[in-house]
């Protein structure tokens, strides 16, 4: 049986460097040097690399590599995904309408980047070719409905009559928020491999289908340096999450990403900020949500606002692309608040009565069911890394660079043997061309791996790569 991590083994993992994304941990004494830098060591030295890049139009496809006491010991596929919160996924699809349904995937947005609320970004290890990583979690089925948590607002006195109190009420929905009710769990399979170096992009599936939930896409990242901060967008194959509900007559949501600000670096702490608008649109309901993350004035302190509305569309006619633009008589509910803080919504163009739909400060990161290292193959991620993050760990940094620079060198290696002969690679678990509609779809393997995870069962083959 494969060992659930606890949540906050999962949280250190991610944002300390103390603490590792594995159980391998060795006590050595450090030598001179090896001595573990601070962190604000750390992001000088980061922000001196980076303005090596100023006037690159993307540094995310240079892949450069950075020594290892810059790193978190943690692989790239294994830190990215959108499951920070696994019980806001499993509760898409409850409501029996269609703003119900939408909320429901609103809810499960504000959730995907709690890692990013919970602790600081970090640099995990560049995939390669062919990586992958594979995991369940158990989410507990514990939320209500949206009519639910209606009620429940109203009848425990917690709707806000006023738009300038959605930072002080958050406080009011901690009683109804995700886990609160300690009910049947659901259990969520998810799979990603790393299916281009250049440029750099992987694909991922999620399932549940207890529930009937479905979430795939592509991630890829571009970045560029402005002086101060690095600007984060999505990539030109990273068209967004798309969320299908098969018990809801295959309705599908296609959630797009925002624009992204890591900053700090000078300060010695590097923060997040979300900037200006994204999307999710389901086609078969008619039902829009533009989202739009206020961006503060470089001297005002990030505050982390986001304001958005819910509307009916014409698919084949979308051409409202901010919130202005959308007609008041359209407008079936707003949504206003902080990302990093609490949300709410509000029925109708006008209303003041706010509902609380998420509040984030109570939440934790979920533990993760990974395959006993015994089980994992060569390229799995951990599997992988595993030498590199136990020297990490135990801070032997000058080892780790090391041992990190002999295994890129011997994925390059691998790609000259096969240019050489003239080898097309193609990914094990998921069709080797990239589509167009930003929809990854999974080979014969990579369905019946998947299958085997919602069995709990880790047994692959080792492939030749």
């Amino acid at each position: 049986m494969a060992s659930p991590e606890s949540s906050k083994s999962n949280v250190d993992s991610i944002f300390s460097s103390e603490t590792s994304s594995t159980d391998n941990s060795t006590e050595e004494t450090p030598t001179d040097l090896d001595k573990q830098p601070n962190e604000s060591s750390k992001l000088r030295t980061l922000l001196s690399i980076l303005r090596k890049f100023s006037g690159v139009a993307d540094i995310a496809s240079v892949r450069f590599s950075l020594p290892a006491q810059l790193l978190e010991p943690i692989p790239n596929l294994e830190y990215w995904n959108y499951f920070d919160q696994p019980s806001a996924f499993i509760a898409i699809g409850k409501s029996n309408d269609a703003l119900g349904r939408m909320l429901e995937v609103l809810r499960f947005w504000f959730t995907k980047d709690l890692k990013y609320v919970k602790g600081k970004p970090c640099k995990p290890y560049n995939s390669t070719l062919g990586e992958f990583f594979r995991c369940n979690w158990e989410a507990e089925d514990s939320l209500p409905t949206i009519s639910e948590l209606v009620s429940i607002s109203e009848a425990t006195g917690r709707t806000s009559r006023s738009k300038k109190s959605s930072r002080s009420s958050s406080v009011a929905t901690q009683n109804i928020n995700l886990g609160s009710i300690n009910e049947k769990k659901a259990k969520i399979s998810f799979l990603t491999e790393q299916v281009s170096h250049h440029p750099p992009v992987s694909a991922f599936i999620a399932e549940c289908p207890e529930m009937g939930l479905t979430a795939c896409g592509f991630d890829q990242l571009t970045a560029r340096f402005t002086g101060m901060s690095v600007k984060v967008t999505p990539g030109e194959h990273n068209l967004g999450i798309y969320i299908n509900l098969t018990k809801r007559d295959n309705e599908e949501y296609h959630l797009t990403h925002p624009a992204a600000h890591i900053s700090g670096f000078l300060i010695g702490g590097i923060n997040v900020t979300i900037c200006e608008e994204c999307y999710i649109t389901c086609e078969k309901t008619k039902t829009k949500t533009i989202l739009n993350y206020i961006e503060e004035g470089w001297l005002g302190r990030a505050r982390n606002k986001v304001e958005g509305v819910i509307f009916k569309y014409d698919p084949n006619n979308d051409h409202i692309s901010k919130i202005k633009e959308v007609p008041e008589s359209d407008i079936l509910a707003r949504i206003s608040g902080f990302w990093k803080e609490s949300v709410h919504f509000s029925y109708g163009a006008h209303s003041n009565s706010q509902i609380p739909l998420i509040d984030l400060t109570p939440l934790n990161l979920p533990q993760k069911i990974v395959p006993p290292m015994e089980n994992q193959l060569s390229n799995e991620s951990r599997h992988q890394w595993s030498s590199v993050t136990d020297a990490i760990n135990a801070h032997q940094y000058s080892k780790a660079t090391t041992l990190k620079v002999e295994l890129e060198e011997k994925e390059r290696a691998k790609a000259r043997e096969r240019e050489k002969k003239g080898f097309n690679w193609n990914p094990r678990f998921f069709v080797g061309t990239i589509p167009t509609n930003g929809r990854p779809k999974l080979t014969i393997e990579g369905k019946e791996a998947l299958m085997r995870l919602q069995e709990d069962e880790w047994e692959l083959e080792e492939r030749n790569m």
